[in-house]
This record gives C-alpha cells, sequence and structure tokens, in this order.
C-alpha cells in the first residue's frame, strides 16, 4: 500500500515533467528549425500550421486533465446506509449486508471513498475514474496520444535535418536508438541530440499506451460496462450503444471533442434530484 500510494505521487509529477518537457522541445527546437527565412514565411506555412496543431491538442490534453481531477468521483459513503459499526471496506467486500447497495460502487483504498460507478483508480491523474470524469479522461488519453504522435513526427523531422538521415525504410526508426549510443559514447553525438531522440521512444510509448487506453475505454463504454464490472464479473443490463454513449458523453459530445468542457452529471446524482 506505501509503494501505490507512493506511485500516486510521484506519477503525475512525471507526467507533468514529461509535458513540459515536450512544450519546451516544440516551443523553442523543433517549430523554429521548420522556418528556413521567418521574413519570407507566409501566414499558413506548415511551421505554423503545426504550431497551431500542437497548441491545439496540448491544450486540450491538459485541460482535459485539470478535468478528470476536479470532477473527483462523489464519496457515496456518507449517503449508504452501512449498519451500525460496519466499515465500509468491510461492506464491500461482502461481510456487511449487501442491502443498501448501489449498483457499480467500489471503495478505493487510495481514495478512501465509495464511488459510483468505478472504472478503475488512475495513477497518472491520482483519481479515481468513475461517471463524473469518465469523458474528460477518455478526451484526456485521446489527445494526449494525438499530441505525443505529433511531437513524435515533429522530432523525426528534427533529426533527420540535423543528422542528415532518412526515415523512409521502416527499420530506421528501430535500429536509431543503438546507432546513436555507440554515436553518443564515441563522441559523434551531441548530448542534446542524444536527449531527442530518447524523448522520440518516449512519445512512441506513452502514445500507444494512451490510444490503447481510449479504445478499450470507448470498447467497455459501448457495451455499458465498466473495467471493474468486468474485472469482478457482474453482468450488467443490456442496452442499446446509444445509450451508452449518450450517458458519458452527453448530448453536447462534439462541443467536447473540440474544447475542454465538464463532464455530464452523474445518473445517481440526477435520480437524487428527482
Amino acid at each position: 500500500m506505501l509503494v501505490l500510494r507512493l506511485l500516486n505521487v510521484v506519477a503525475p509529477a512525471y507526467f507533468l515533467c514529461i509535458s513540459l518537457v515536450t512544450f519546451v522541445l516544440q516551443i523553442f527546437v523543433f517549430i523554429p528549425s521548420m522556418f528556413r527565412d521567418p521574413s519570407t514565411t507566409p501566414l499558413f506555412s506548415p511551421a505554423l500550421l503545426h504550431g497551431a496543431l500542437f497548441l491545439f491538442l496540448s491544450a486540450n490534453a491538459l485541460g482535459n486533465y485539470v478535468l478528470v481531477i476536479q470532477n473527483s468521483p462523489e464519496d457515496l459513503g456518507k449517503d449508504l446506509n452501512l449498519g451500525k459499526g460496519a466499515e465500509v471496506a468491510d461492506w464491500l467486500d461482502g461481510s456487511r449486508s449487501p442491502g443498501s447497495a448501489l449498483p457499480g460502487t467500489h471503495f478505493c483504498r487510495l481514495c478512501a471513498r465509495v464511488t459510483q460507478r468505478h472504472d478503475h483508480h488512475c495513477f497518472f491523474t491520482g483519481n479515481c475514474i468513475g461517471s463524473r470524469n469518465m469523458r474528460n479522461f477518455i478526451m484526456f488519453c485521446l489527445y494526449t496520444s494525438l499530441a505525443c504522435l505529433d511531437s513524435l513526427v515533429a522530432g523525426m523531422a528534427y533529426i533527420s535535418a540535423t543528422l542528415s538521415m532518412s526515415f523512409a525504410d521502416p527499420l530506421a526508426f528501430l535500429t536509431l536508438l543503438p546507432h546513436s549510443i555507440s554515436q553518443f559514447f564515441s563522441g559523434a553525438l551531441l548530448s542534446s541530440e542524444m536527449f531527442v531522440i530518447l524523448m522520440l521512444y518516449l512519445w512512441l510509448g506513452i502514445g500507444l499506451a494512451c490510444a490503447g487506453f481510449c479504445c478499450h475505454q470507448m470498447l467497455l463504454v459501448l457495451r455499458g460496462q465498466t473495467r471493474y464490472q468486468v474485472r469482478k464479473g457482474t453482468v450488467v443490463r443490456a442496452r442499446p450503444w446509444r445509450e451508452n454513449l449518450q450517458e458519458v458523453f452527453g448530448k453536447k459530445w462534439l462541443l467536447g471533442l473540440l474544447i475542454p468542457v465538464q463532464n455530464v452529471e452523474s445518473s445517481y446524482r440526477r435520480q437524487k434530484e428527482k
């Protein structure tokens, strides 16, 4: 448990550091290298378009990241009738009467609260993912993967121009790292260039991981399930996939694709207000 709590603090700091390094490399290294002659650069040049695209992707990724943390799943433990002397953890483990149980509730030991439609605990945000921040989490994974892909392409273009090498061969990227390491220790490669090459592989790994999270999460949303329900083998009520999507993304789903907006309210809160 101590290791998990430490990871819950280190992982968000690690993500913010990677984001800061990526922003600095893009704005101060990659994009300026695309300008051959700033005085004759047209208004809609590839460099300016790339910079606008990167800022758009970064703003959405960071905005949804903040909303995931801000829209924490509400603690339902105070609203549940757990019984006299009952502990929340014991009740959820099945040692107490489940008569007051709500569908999809789960007690997270790291957050120390009961959440509805609990999906999983995200260490990179230090927060649980539930009904209130599911859409923001999916958008965060989507735009993070796109931002990493954009940085990967820009970094490859920078390395190609700096080291006068071509990535036309599919094996060139796979052999880039071992070849660069040998050149670095022989003194033929600068430390700044080696750092950019290492970031290329880091962007590739983070981008693929976030894309996989996004695709898997969308598949569960279409089925109307959560990871916790799948892990526990809970049977969910079959509904049309359109209703499952609307429950997570709401009617104004297109707005959430373009700008970071607050997630829709949970069905539990709507029922409670009724």
